[in-house]
Parts: structure tokens; C-alpha cells; sequence
């Protein structure tokens, strides 16, 4: 098999009613069928219509599919030169103020460029190898345009240290978010389970059945009449996608959330055109980790970070101010 190519496959009548990904995969003899749904989840599975995004889904004759298999990444990630804004550092760990719009390891479709590509650059190779090849020194992550505090470990024992308090829940995290409406009440607490959705999967959402347990605890800080208010985020679980997920299931989705029902909306008449303007030309998700405390695994010493730097949110802000 050559990677970097693409594979047409036209549906006979005779496979027509068949298994998407089975039909592919029997097409294809190179890759597999767990390769084909891999594929279609990550959007390189194409028809005339659009992606094709759910191997389950019946073919029909005449539809001619186009399977696209990128180049690999690299085996080990490349060291670049790449900003920082450093918030902490010693010999054992290194918290960055993460700005949106940046991926945090490499993955498909983002093979450099990242935060681990930096942080092999800044911190001169040294993080802890516990989180792979691919995510050296990653303990958690953050969504790409989701920006803010994020902690790496330069060794093993701090990785596993930190591990171990998230997997307690001993991390302090808060996050600000900019959503659509005022949550009601203006302060409680959103718990239901979250697993990939069954309609969409490369979503996820809440679901009745399966799924893993999240709460997510939530307070208004402010309301801009009755359009969008800054509201705080707390989790109590750390699942993929959790505030997103959780306030979008409430009716109050994250202002520029392309995937959960956040992103270009029609304001009311009477809104002002700056502010219009300014909600609706946001790029990306309005979410930023603002707060993260742990206890330092090596030294004992009991670290709280805040960071004021709200990126976008803190433009939309000023604008609002003045409705």
C-alpha cells in the first residue's frame, strides 16, 4: 500500500444495501476495516455528497467513494522554535498559558506545529515519556481553540504524580466561557453521562445508555441582558469535550463552538452592530482554562495558577461593556 493516496471505489448493484466500511475494506484489501472507520471518522472518506463519516450506514449503486490515506506522522515529534508563554518551570514540570488555536500533540492532520513540538524545543527534549512517543510530557490536554493553563512533566515520577491527582480529582480546575443566553438558575451543577454520539461520531454527547460519568458545577459571573453571559466552569470529571458537551445539552452552547451549537447565530434587533459584529464573527469556541492547582509531586509545594489572559474572550468583553 502507498500512503498518501487515494482510492476510488465505485458501488455495484450487486453491494448495494451492504455495510459501507465492509464494502471498503473488501475493495481495499490493504486496509482493514477498523483502518476504514478510522478513516471515516477523521473525514478522509469521501462521495460526491460530502464525507462519509459513519461505516455502518448502507451503500447505494452508482455511489463511488473516495478513501484517503494520509502520509504517516513522524515516529518521534519534531523539536521547533515555537512561542511559549511560560507561566512556571523547574526541573520537574512546566505550566503554559495555551493559546486557542493551538493542537496540543500531534495527531492526524496536525503531524507538527503543536504544543509538544514546543515544548521538545523549550525544555531541550527533557519530558517524562509515560504519555507515548507522540505526547511526551502530556498529563492532560486541551482542546485546539480551547486556550489556557495546561501542565507538562519534564520526568516520570511527576508524570505519575500528576496522574494520580487528576485521577482523584485533585486538580484544581476552572474555566470561563462565554455562552449563548443566561444559564437558569445562575448557579447549579449539570451531571448526565457522555459518550460518543450515536448520530455523529466524531461528537460526543450526553447519553441515556453507556457513556462515562461527568458533572460539571457552573455559576453566572455576568449577563449581557438576555444574549450571552461569562459563566465559570468547574469539573468534577474530566471527560472529552465535558463543558462543551454539558452546557450545549442545557440550551446554553459556548459562543463560536462549531461542533455543539455555538457558532454564528442572528442577534435580536436592538443589538448594538459592534457587539453583533464582534458575536458574530468568533472563530472558535469561547472556552479558557483560567485556573489550575496541584500539589507539586517531588517538592510538596502547593501550586495555584490564575491566568487574566482571556485571549478573544477578553475583545468580546470590552465590546459588551459598552451595549
Amino acid at each position: 500500500m502507498t500512503e498518501g493516496t487515494t482510492y476510488t471505489v465505485p458501488i455495484a448493484g450487486d453491494k448495494a444495501g451492504g455495510r459501507i466500511d465492509k464494502i471498503l475494506a473488501a475493495a481495499i484489501p490493504a486496509l482493514s476495516r477498523s483502518r476504514i472507520q478510522a478513516l471515516m471518522e477523521a473525514g478522509a472518506v469521501r462521495t460526491e455528497a460530502g464525507p462519509a463519516t459513519d461505516g455502518a450506514a448502507k451503500a447505494r449503486a452508482g455511489e463511488v467513494y473516495e478513501v484517503h490515506v494520509p502520509a504517516p506522522a513522524p515516529a518521534r515529534p519534531e523539536s521547533q522554535d515555537i512561542p511559549l508563554e511560560v507561566v512556571f518551570e523547574d526541573a520537574h514540570l512546566i505550566v503554559v498559558d495555551k493559546p486557542a488555536g493551538l493542537v496540543v500533540h500531534p495527531a492526524a492532520g496536525h503531524g507538527d506545529g503543536t504544543l509538544v513540538n514546543a515544548l521538545l524545543h523549550h525544555c531541550r527534549g527533557s519530558l517524562s515519556g509515560i504519555g507515548g512517543v507522540t505526547r511526551p510530557g502530556i498529563v492532560h490536554r486541551l482542546d485546539k481553540d480551547t486556550s489556557g493553563l495546561i501542565v507538562a512533566a519534564k520526568d516520570d515520577a511527576t508524570h505519575q504524580g500528576l496522574a494520580r491527582q487528576f485521577a482523584a480529582h485533585d486538580i484544581e480546575r476552572a474555566y470561563k466561557a462565554m455562552v449563548w443566553g443566561v444559564p437558569t438558575p445562575p448557579a447549579g451543577a449539570v451531571e448526565g453521562n457522555i459518550g460518543r454520539s450515536p448520530r455523529n461520531r466524531k461528537k460526543m454527547a450526553v447519553v441515556g445508555r453507556g457513556g462515562k460519568t461527568a458533572l460539571t458545577r457552573y455559576k453566572v459571573l455576568r449577563a449581557f441582558a438576555n444574549l450571552v453571559s461569562l459563566v465559570e466552569c468547574r469539573l468534577e470529571t474530566g471527560r472529552t469535550h465535558q463543558i462543551r458537551v454539558h452546557l450545549s445539552s442545557i440550551g446554553h452552547p459556548v459562543v463560536g463552538d462549531p461542533l455543539y451549537g455555538g457558532g454564528a447565530r442572528r442577534c435580536p434587533a436592538g443589538v448594538p452592530e459592534a457587539a453583533r459584529t464582534s458575536l458574530q464573527t468568533v472563530n472558535g469556541q469561547l472556552l479558557h482554562a483560567f485556573k489550575l492547582g496541584f500539589t507539586h509531586p517531588v517538592t510538596g509545594a502547593v501550586h495555584a495558577f490564575e491566568s487574566v489572559n482571556l485571549n478573544k474572550m477578553n475583545k468580546l468583553l470590552d465590546v459588551l461593556d459598552k451595549m
